[in-house]
């Protein structure tokens, strides 16, 4: 099932896993072109337009986008052979960045292009991401993919935390910057996907590629296994939900209105700060054993911050709050993505990891619309209070539904990778 010979340990399974090596290098380069140019496109439109409105309509194109081809883009993963296919990706996103970078040194960008690039960015990491995660499955040993899900996420954290730093340093250089070391790093990307040994075809199936059966059939494979929909309709539905709200409280709080930047700054960084810890510290949890008690603790520690907040606003209290609960977060959502992906059929990971990722974000983008009108309604400890309230409820129902105690280990069927 992985290139590499079975080991004594998870760790050294991985590192004499040279294909995995190759994942993770090619991934970082995506990931780390993909937050600089994130950072530069709405600032490039600022400095075209001088309109924050038009700056904004590029995150809402991205986002759009990628809720409307998660699931189609998961269907993709699992019908064309996955190394191939990310490196389709991979080019054709070299393509769309090398459109707008001979745009910007032209010095005439059309908005127009901006969108359209954030637009196709967004279409294909929709596909990209699930035909990634289909073949990690294929890569990656099941003892060891809790400790591999874990540096792919410590290696997204820390893409992250430096990618905005550096796109907006080299924005500041010269706007062209951040879209060429985004070219670059995506030319590194299929270098690397290309050097990759092992193949991940899923099986030929009849019928229309895009039926109603193939776009749903992640979805309804989670509803099948109540562990499984209960965490996601909870967990990644509901929380991401209130957390995110929360988060958008708790920035306007600490910015008192917009005029100071420093309370909200410390906060988002000690919120960065507590993912990259979650991601590098998840293998001594062995997160994919504990992932219940782990899902349980961050929903009460995200509930009390909740009510700490609405007795007691102090900035750093907050932002040491928030380290905790996304520290936690992203320990429990590694235990949760390596059961995830242990229990999915091979032939099905692609379809999967998009229902779970497009449940996950369907309401997310509306938590701080959510957080500003408590926040206009009911005042700072209102809006606390509410948001506890949502928390509480479900850290009650991850504490309590039996469907939440019976985590699976192995998959429902097996399908043997074709190498």
């Amino acid at each position: 099932m992985a290139t590499a010979a079975a080991t004594s340990t998870p760790a050294a399974s991985l590192r004499g896993n040279r294909d995995f090596r190759l994942l993770w290098m090619s991934g970082l380069f995506a990931v780390l072109g993909a937050q600089m140019s994130a950072l530069a496109l709405p600032l490039l439109v600022l400095r075209e337009t001088g309109s924050a409105v038009q700056a904004g309509a590029v995150g809402t194109v991205s986002v759009a986008a990628l809720l409307v081809t998660m699931l189609p883009g998961g269907v993709m993963a699992d019908r064309v052979e996955r190394r191939r296919l990310m490196r389709l990706c991979d080019l054709g996103g070299l393509a769309a960045v090398l459109a707008l970078l001979v745009a910007v040194l032209n010095g005439h960008v059309p908005i127009a292009l901006v969108l359209l690039v954030a637009g196709a960015g967004a279409v294909i990491n929709s596909v990209y991401q699930p035909a990634a995660a289909g073949l990690m499955r294929t890569v990656v040993p099941p003892e060891a993919m809790g400790l591999a899900t874990s540096r792919l996420q410590a290696r997204s954290s820390t893409a992250r935390l430096v990618g905005p730093l550096v796109g907006g340093a080299l924005f500041g250089l010269h706007p062209a910057l951040p879209f060429a070391a985004e070219a670059a790093g995506l030319l590194l990307s299929t270098l690397c996907v290309a050097l990759v040994r092992t193949r991940s075809r899923p099986a030929v199936r009849a019928g229309s590629v895009f039926s109603r059966r193939e776009l749903t059939a992640g979805i309804a494979f989670i509803w099948r296994i109540p562990y499984l929909r209960t965490v996601l309709l909870v967990f990644g539905l509901g929380m991401n939900f209130a957390f995110s709200a929360m988060t958008f409280t708790t920035l306007t709080v600490f910015s008192d209105g917009g005029r100071d930047g420093l309370g909200s700054g410390f906060v988002v960084a000690c919120t960065s700060a507590g993912a990259l810890a979650g991601a590098l510290a998840a293998p001594r949890f062995t997160p994919e054993r504990h992932s219940r008690f782990l899902i349980t603790a961050t929903c009460w520690s995200c509930a009390s911050m909740a009510g700490a907040l609405a007795v007691v606003r102090v900035p750093v209290l907050a932002g040491l709050l928030a380290a905790v609960c996304m520290f936690l977060a992203t320990v429990a959502s590694i235990g949760f993505l390596s059961t995830l992906l242990v229990v999915t059929p091979e032939d099905r990971v692609g379809r999967v990891q998009s229902a779970a990722g497009f449940l996950s974000s369907l309401v997310q983008p509306f938590g701080p619309l959510a957080g500003g009108a408590l926040l206009t309604a009911l005042g700072p400890p209102g809006a606390y209070t509410v948001l506890g309230a949502v928390l509480a409820a479900s850290a009650a129902v991850t504490t309590l539904a039996p469907a939440a105690r019976h985590v699976p280990s192995t998959p429902r069927s097996e399908s043997a990778p074709e190498r």
